[in-house]
């Protein structure tokens, strides 16, 4: 089992306090394996088991909770003795009305809660209400490039090009690393994919078309580099024969990132420093995914390297953009805190054109903040201030450094 340090640093500080710990990822991501590294290292400091409640309620176990007034008769008897309890609740969004409940126990007993979703609108809605200004957030992602290596048993400094195109290709969810071989791979993807479109989506939205809805998430999987708009995604329908209302593809496009199959991303004016709302990105959550969806689309190997270090740039706890310039644009501006970083990813820098294409994206930006050009050449083609990065190496730094 790979203890997810990454993640575990960032919330360790706050396992003894009354703020609500929610921990959000799409499914399968390896939420529950870090609640449960969490639980191992409150025993190893010496909270006893009679002093933690874990309910997944996934498990047919605790299938008799499926409202919050289930969930509060229940967690109220098992809370006996006048001591802190520390309460895990893995796939929450299962339970309705489950926001009253998580602030009820909180204002009534002495309790450290942990709480895990695969809805992006955890954070929303009742939720934030309820525990405006009580609660800290924890975003997991599937396994980086880096823990592959490690799951691997590869040191960083030794991962291959090999293994990088291999990730691009399956991605990093979790389990695929048990599997051994690509049908089985092809068949567990597969089964999270449905899961998530099915049940999570179909289901409970009520979305009647399923293959159009199945089509949209192709069609933006198979087009992370571009951005797209209501309208762009109209006319690809049109074009396959397939008519589709605006108002549907704003409920479509919503539902697939609450979903967390795919992440949005907005532009960000460099010269005007503001967010710009139109002609946004997608981004898979986990590249492996996309093959699950792809009955014909090629995808690009630049677009799935593009894919790759975004995801990288969110597991580093940036928020990141599409950079517009006045005359082009930049794959990506990061922030994170008073830190910005610019970004250019190509999959290789094949001659003059291409070099001068990817380093002139930042020829507009007159700030003095780093600029990155990323791609699988081994050969350094720094200049002008601009500093390269082979892909591999840059994915198995360690995240503070660059």
């Amino acid at each position: 089992m790979v203890k997810r340090e990454m993640y575990l640093k960032k919330i360790r500080p706050f396992y003894h306090l009354d703020l609500i710990k929610v921990i959000t990822g799409i499914r399968r991501c390896g939420k529950s394996v870090l609640l449960q590294q969490i639980k191992e290292e409150l025993l190893a400091e010496g909270i006893r088991e009679d002093q933690i409640l874990y309910l997944n309620f996934e498990d047919y176990d605790f299938s008799f909770i499926q409202s919050g007034k289930d969930l509060h008769e229940y967690v109220k008897e098992q809370l006996t003795e006048k001591q802190k309890y520390y309460l895990f609740f893995d796939e929450i969004q299962t339970v309705s009305e489950f926001e009253r409940v998580i602030n009820s126990l909180r204002m009534k007993f002495d309790v450290s809660i942990f709480i895990t979703g695969s809805n992006g609108k955890l954070l929303s809605g009742e939720l934030a209400t309820y525990l405006s200004g009580r609660y800290v957030s924890f975003l997991v992602m599937p396994f980086s490039f880096r823990e592959m290596c490690e799951i691997r048993k590869v040191q960083p400094e030794s991962a291959t090009e090999e293994m990088l195109l291999e990730y691009m290709e399956w991605g990093g969810m979790p389990q695929r690393f048990q599997l051994t071989d690509q049908e089985q791979v092809k068949t567990f993807l597969r089964d999270v994919y449905d899961t998530i479109v099915l049940r999570d989506i179909v289901q409970r939205a009520g979305i009647r078309d399923v293959d159009v809805f199945n089509r949209l998430i192709e069609y933006l999987a198979c087009n992370p580099s571009q951005t797209v708009s209501v309208k762009s995604i109209s006319d690809y329908f049109m074009s396959v024969e397939r008519k589709i209302s605006r108002e549907t593809i704003y409920n479509y496009l919503e539902n697939i990132t609450a979903s967390m199959i795919m992440r949005k991303v907005s532009r960000y004016d460099v010269r005007g420093k503001y967010i710009l709302t139109k002609m946004e990105k997608y981004y898979l959550t986990d590249t492996g995914l996309g093959r699950v969806r792809n009955s014909g689309f090629k995808l690009e190997m630049g677009a799935l390297l593009e894919n790759i270090i975004y995801n990288e740039l969110i597991v580093r706890g940036y928020d990141v953009y599409v950079g517009k310039t006045r005359k082009s644009e930049v794959d990506f501006v990061a922030v994170r805190g008073n830190e910005k970083e610019y970004y250019q990813v190509a999959y290789y820098l094949y001659d003059q054109k291409v070099i001068d294409r990817e380093f002139g994206a930042f020829r507009e930006i007159e700030d003095n903040y780093p600029k990155y050009v990323i791609s699988l050449d081994k050969m350094d083609f720094s200049r002008d201030g601009i500093i390269h990065k082979n892909a591999v190496r840059f994915l198995t730094e360690e995240s503070e450094k660059k």
